[in-house]
Order: structure tokens, then C-alpha cells, then sequence
């Protein structure tokens, strides 16, 4: 055996020693955390399954309504974010002007104080103005005015990766820059960015907790709104723990689904 390879034998044997103590450290903490708690009290306060199972099915309206919030958030903010995105990348100086301080505000402004905006703000400022759909009308424009900026951001990284060449193809067969961008660029920028959008999915599900500022009744509340009603009802935990869990049920399968198309896109 030479230098060489008892070099490479050394690296190797560090490195398996290496990951050996890691992974005892991570037993040890693991064991001693399951040692010292008080899985008692843990039950009484989280785990009582006749508290559980009181709250079914009211529940699933709360994860329905949940869901309805999150796709029409989403719908809307892809409606406005992908003009937007367009906007970002024209020749003409206005259009990237409004779509700049468009994304830069809603991007900066905290998705609550936009909901509160919406659904108290222009009422009082405009008496008469109603939203269509009352609270999901206004959960759709007010989480979705913070969704379609980002969504633009992303929907434009995605235009500016596509290739040049591509566009400059499109043009000398006689295409416009409006068919050129609706064709050809468009279509290939949102399959690009598939991944973060769903992130995004992502994103407004756990957002949805904020509908509570809005004022909602037994038939429009979300999970996190009825899980604090039950809580206080039983002053038990046990719903934040079933609400935690519907939520989970809804974004692991989304945060699967984002990793999985991250890594067929690298592939390609």
C-alpha cells in the first residue's frame, strides 16, 4: 500500500469517525430529551383523544375554508404577479417603474397589516365598497396583493433564464415581442419556476392563519381560528395539536412535491 492510499484510508477512517460521533451525540441528546420529559402532563395537555375526536367533523369546514383561501390567494396572486413579471422586464420605462415600487411595497408590508388594509381601510375610506365574496373575496385580494410580488419575482427570474437565443430566434421569423414573450418566453419561465411557485402554495397555506383580523363566524373560520376557539372551549391544547397536524397534512405533500420538481428541473 502506498502513501497515497494510506492517505486516502486515513481521510476515509476520520471521516467515518466523524459521522460515529455525530450520530451518538444525536442518540444521547435524542434519550435524554425523552428521558427528562414529563410525558404525563404531555398527554393531559396535548393528547386527549375524546377532545379530539369531539371537534370532528366541524373541523373539516375549518380545513375546507383553509384550502378555498389559500387557491383563491394563489389564483389572484398569479393573475396579477405574471403581468407584473412582464412589466418587470418591458423596454418601456413606466411599465417596469409601476410593477418596481408595485413588488418593493408588497414585499415589504407584512401580509397581516395588508388583510387589515383590505378589509378595514378602503371600507372606511370609500364607504359603499364592498368586496365580491365577503371574507374570501377579501382574503383572496388581501393575502394575494402580497403573494402576486413575489410570484412576479419569481415569474421574472424565470423569463431572464431562458435563453437569449431563443427570442432572438422568435424575432427573425417575423414574430413580435408581445407573441414572442406569450409563446415562446412565458411558457418555458413558468416551468422554470414550478418549484418556487409551489413553495409559494406553500407559503400562503400557513398565511391563511391571518384571516382571524378579517372577523370571521363559525362557517368561515380557518384552522388556526377554530383550533383557538376549541382551545379556549376545553382549555386543552389538544386542538392546536389537531389543527398542527391538518396543516402538515397539507404542506408536506406541497413541500414534496417542490423538492421533487426542484430536482427533475436539475436534471435537465
Amino acid at each position: 500500500m502506498n502513501a497515497a492510499q494510506r492517505t486516502a484510508l486515513t481521510v476515509r477512517g476520520r471521516r467515518r469517525l466523524t459521522r460515529t460521533v455525530q450520530y451518538g451525540v444525536f442518540a444521547a441528546a435524542l434519550i435524554a430529551l425523552i428521558a427528562l420529559a414529563d410525558w404525563g402532563r404531555i398527554a393531559d395537555s396535548f393528547l386527549q383523544v375524546d377532545i379530539a375526536a369531539d371537534m370532528f367533523p366541524a373541523v373539516w369546514t375549518a380545513f375546507g375554508n383553509t384550502v378555498a383561501y389559500t387557491l383563491l390567494a394563489f389564483v389572484f396572486g398569479m393573475l396579477v404577479g405574471v403581468p407584473l413579471a412582464l412589466m418587470r422586464v418591458s423596454g418601456f420605462g413606466p411599465y417596469r417603474w409601476l410593477s418596481t415600487v408595485y413588488v418593493e411595497v408588497f414585499r415589504g408590508l407584512p401580509a397581516l397589516l395588508v388583510l387589515f388594509l383590505v378589509g378595514f381601510a378602503v371600507p372606511q375610506a370609500f364607504p359603499g365598497v364592498t368586496w365580491p365574496g365577503g371574507v374570501y373575496g377579501q382574503v383572496a385580494i388581501g393575502l394575494g396583493l402580497t403573494s402576486s410580488a413575489y410570484i412576479a419575482e419569481s415569474v421574472r427570474a424565470g423569463i431572464q433564464a431562458v435563453p437569449p437565443g431563443q427570442v432572438e430566434a422568435a424575432r427573425s421569423l417575423g414574430m413580435s415581442h408581445t407573441r414572442t414573450m406569450i409563446s415562446i418566453v412565458l411558457p418555458q419561465a413558468l416551468r422554470i419556476v414550478v418549484p418556487p411557485l409551489t413553495n409559494e402554495l406553500v407559503l400562503l397555506t400557513k398565511d391563511s392563519s391571518l384571516v382571524y383580523v378579517l372577523g370571521v363566524t363559525a362557517s368561515t373560520m380557518e384552522l388556526t381560528r377554530f383550533a383557538r376557539s376549541e382551545l379556549t372551549d376545553t382549555a386543552n391544547a389538544t386542538p392546536l395539536l389537531v389543527g398542527g397536524l391538518l396543516y402538515l397534512l397539507l404542506t408536506v405533500p406541497l413541500s414534496a412535491l417542490a423538492r421533487r420538481l426542484e430536482t427533475k428541473g436539475d436534471r435537465r
